[in-house]
């Protein structure tokens, strides 16, 4: 069985309440819900939160909720409590909760390296940095990754550097760079290691938690996706949702 969870945390430090935050006349996480549901690959789709109000709204636009202790600290902790009590589940997606224009077909991506070759254990997705502001940005999380998929590291550094380049453009255009997309499957096995280790060093000093795995040998496959991804983060972040919204959807249009 393949499930997708999804974290949804009310307190967030830079856009309190964001999974309620209204979004043409829903709120973000019922956005996110709908859209994931479309996946062809999923089994259930499952949100994980810890503030009743949260569990109240999702129930009402009949989501399937779970709550789980607020004491959790990462997405990745929350999941892996619903998937503990979930003993059928052999393959768990981490969905983020704050992607309201998620395409299903991204989760499929990601999802078929594990039903293809039983020795891929964790995988996500990677899209081509086309612009120097994405290249710079330290919130734009980079990947580099060997021959066969797996990643060699993630930074919130411009990486690969492209030496023998004379500007940042003249780097994205030639250096394949990447930025990571937060999209994450496991093995049940797999996930259930990821969350008993302790963060590592290089973990705490970029803040990405994908390295915890790097760093005790959990190999991640790196699916390259051609589809974007935008999470809402800020309030900046929120009214360039809403506007995207009215654009593309309230006047009949697809994305």
């Amino acid at each position: 069985m393949i499930i997708g969870i999804i974290p949804a945390r009310f307190a967030s430090t830079r856009l309190m309440g964001k999974p309620l935050a209204n979004i043409g006349g829903k709120p973000m996480i019922q956005h996110t819900y709908e859209n994931v549901k479309k996946s062809k690959l999923l089994n259930d789709v499952i949100i994980a939160v810890d503030d009743q109000k949260l569990f109240d709204v999702i129930s009402s636009f009949g989501g399937n909720v779970k709550m789980t202790s607020p004491d959790i600290k990462t997405g990745s902790d929350r999941i892996a409590a619903v998937a503990s009590e979930l003993p059928d589940a052999e393959i768990i997606v981490n969905i983020q909760g704050d992607e309201p224009f998620i395409q299903s077909n991204m989760i499929d991506q990601a999802i078929e390296p594990l039903l293809f070759d039983r020795n891929v254990q964790v995988s996500t997705l990677a899209k081509k940095i086309t612009t120097v502001d994405e290249y710079r940005s330290p919130n734009v999380v980079k990947v580099v990754f060997d021959y066969n998929n797996y990643a060699l590291y993630f930074s919130r550094s411009p990486i690969p550097y492209v030496r023998d380049a004379k500007t940042n453009l003249e780097r994205v255009r030639t250096g394949d760079v990447y930025k990571h997309i937060g999209l994450y499957v496991y093995r049940r096995e797999s996930l259930q290691k990821f969350t008993s280790l302790k963060p590592t060093d290089l973990e705490q000093i970029e803040k990405l938690e994908q390295l915890r795995m790097l760093e005790n040998d959990i190999k991640i496959k790196i699916v390259e996706t051609e589809y974007e991804s935008f999470s809402v983060d800020t309030p900046e972040d929120l009214e360039f949702a809403r506007q995207y919204y009215a654009k593309y959807f309230n006047n009949g249009k697809n994305r």
